[in-house]
């Protein structure tokens, strides 16, 4: 939530906002105050009827100010004002308790309280200074009529169901830590990362004794060579015939010189030509025989990695799924390793669906294939020895394959593979199914999950969008601000001639400034008096995953899901809306341009 959002339900008969924040926080641009309200700083004045007054407690107190402070403000308050309290504390570890007791002594009563979206404010709350009891807003902000009694007794009612929801919140996650703290003593108890090690350890070992081995064989097979080449040479015989007739002159004499002739002959013959009177063929001399199988590399590209890069024991359906948003090497049991050492992956994947159906990992893990057993468990040891992770995605029962759990996995998700969005049909699912797969069901999504598991390029950085506008006063800044926060995708970052009064938008954690946009979307806003939906961006992005499109927007016939020879655009690649060529030309040059129909038919 904004805090205009939660401040304006509640500006009904104030005048005068005052700020109290003692100076660590500007919230100006964040208030975008009507007409006829007036904003100045505290002047340490009591707070009077038709004045609000603006606090701040939080973890730092150069930032959002001292407790004491707060406290003092709260002693300042007058019946009939108002005042409205900004934490920098998570909902989950907002510290109530330490103000509860000083507002009820200076009758102050919390009206609402909400989250807000916002960087260093996390929480805000809407306080009264009354001498009778108020009622209560519901979750609009709306004041829900009621006496006095029935006031009190829905407050003290909807304390205790709180309180109880909270307590078993709470005792959740004090059961949870405990859990991991357990897992991880077992996990450093059993000494798995020392067996991987171990296990690492013992396949280097392995690896340097047969490249050893394969060296020693190489060597002795030229030598081999080097021992035939010399036993068939001319010099070596002649020493030979020499060196018998040395050791027995009296035979040895006489038969030399005919050994000597012999060998000029067959010398002589050797050179000359073959019987037939064709030349006679040179013999080439025999390479070693090498049984090792080399990889024939035809192409080095040198780049950083933009994508996350996944080695897997994956099925045929999602591994068609995941190679859309990542590079997918599918592993065999008999090239498995080869590939991971080939090619660095990211991360190893290990689907259970491949381990428990049809396909060449069948029954790894269930005991009734040891050698694939065996095989996995090296693929596992030789990733974690690279310094990558190993990851079980456990899309079935566990049950299945039990043996899978045993191996040193890094982590373990325990989900399906997610919905690919071009697998779905828009006019039969409808547009709020597509949205809600597009959010939290895709494989990107999944996806996502995992590339955060690994320190690896997020795939969803694909979906970042920079908005371009261009206001010109006050109101068109309120305006975009509020489009741009309100936007159920929200872009990313907002490309502005001069970046002045839209402080709240970084502070939301959207990025303000000028130049050209960096992310892969741009749409633009340049015309602020345009009304657009929440859902505008999200609807965009939606149809240009489902279609892979280059530039998607409306068309004068309110085509809704079709291609299109040309459009209104009103979301683009960034490469494409940095070519500078007009829409016109766009599909005449092989860019794809979709059609989304602009509003939900009534």
């Amino acid at each position: 939530m904004r805090l205009t959002d939660l401040l304006h339900p509640h500006l009904d008969h104030v005048t005068t906002v005052v700020d109290a924040t003692g100076g660590g926080l500007r919230l100006e641009p964040y208030l975008h105050l009507p007409p006829g309200v007036t904003l100045r700083d505290d002047d340490e004045r009591p707070i009077a009827e038709g004045e609000l007054a603006l606090l701040s407690y939080g973890p730092h107190a150069a930032g959002h100010g001292r407790e004491d402070a707060c406290r003092a403000v709260l002693a300042r308050m007058r019946p009939g004002a108002r005042g409205l309290i900004v934490f920098g504390h998570g909902g989950s570890e907002l510290p109530y308790h330490r103000l509860l007791d000083h507002l009820v002594a200076h009758r102050c009563q919390v009206l609402r309280a909400a989250p807000l979206d916002y960087v260093h404010l996390h929480a805000g709350a809407v306080i009264a200074r009354t001498d009778e009891l108020l009622p209560p807003h519901d979750f609009f902000g709306r004041p829900v009529p009621s006496d006095g009694y029935v006031t009190a007794l829905r407050i003290a009612d909807e304390y205790v169901f709180a309180d109880l929801a909270s307590r078993s919140l709470r005792a959740r996650l004090l059961d949870l830590e405990t859990a991991a703290e357990e897992t991880e003593r077992t996990r450093e108890a059993t000494g798995q990362d020392g067996l991987a090690d171990r296990l690492g350890a013992a396949v280097r070992e392995k690896e340097q004794i047969a490249a050893a081995l394969r060296a020693a064989r190489d060597r002795v097979e030229v030598l081999q060579a080097r021992v035939a080449m010399l036993e068939g040479s001319t010099s070596l015989r002649v020493g030979k015939a020499l060196v018998t007739a040395a050791r027995s002159p009296k035979r040895g004499a006489a038969r030399l010189p005919g050994e000597l002739y012999g060998l000029w002959r067959g010398r002589r013959q050797a050179a000359g030509r073959a019987p037939d009177g064709a030349p006679k063929p040179q013999a080439e001399p025999e390479a070693p025989v090498d049984g090792r199988q080399h990889l024939a590399h035809r192409a080095l590209t040198a780049a950083p990695r933009d994508r996350l890069v996944v080695a897997g024991v994956l099925t045929p359906d999602t591994a068609a799924d995941f190679a859309a948003d990542v590079v997918v090497n599918r592993l065999l049991p008999h090239d498995g390793r080869l590939l991971v050492e080939r090619t660095d992956p990211d991360v190893l994947v290990v689907q259970l669906s491949a381990c428990t159906g049809d396909g060449p990992w069948w029954l790894t893990g269930t005991g009734l294939a040891p050698d694939l057993d065996r095989t996995l468990a090296e693929l596992i040891a030789e990733q974690r020895v690279s310094g990558r992770s190993a990851v079980l995605w456990r899309d079935g029962p566990a049950c299945a394959a039990p043996g899978l759990i045993r191996l040193a996995w890094d982590a373990v998700i325990d989900a399906d593979t997610g919905v690919r969005l071009t697998r779905l049909d828009p006019a039969a699912e409808g547009r709020e199914r597509l949205r809600e797969v597009f959010r939290a069901d895709s494989t990107r999504v999944r996806l996502s999950r995992l590339a955060r598991l690994t320190g690896a390029p997020d795939p969803l950085d694909e979906r970042r969008v920079a908005v371009l506008a261009a206001p010109r006063d006050r109101t068109d800044i309120a305006r975009l601000v509020g489009q741009v926060l309100g936007q159920l995708h929200r872009p990313v970052e907002v490309v502005v001639p001069d970046p002045a009064g839209l402080d709240e938008l970084t502070a939301a954690g959207v990025t303000v400034r000028r130049g050209q946009p960096l992310a892969p979307w741009v749409a633009d806003w340049t015309d602020l008096a345009e009304e657009r939906p929440d859902t505008l961006l999200l609807d965009l992005m939606c149809a240009q995953e489902w279609s892979g499109a280059d530039a998607v927007g409306h068309t004068p016939t309110a085509d809704d899901y079709l291609f299109v020879p040309s459009l209104r655009p009103l979301l683009v690649r960034r490469s494409l809306h940095l070519s500078g060529t007009s829409p016109d030309s766009w599909a005449g040059r092989g860019h794809r341009l979709f059609a989304v129909r602009g509003k939900e038919p009534s």
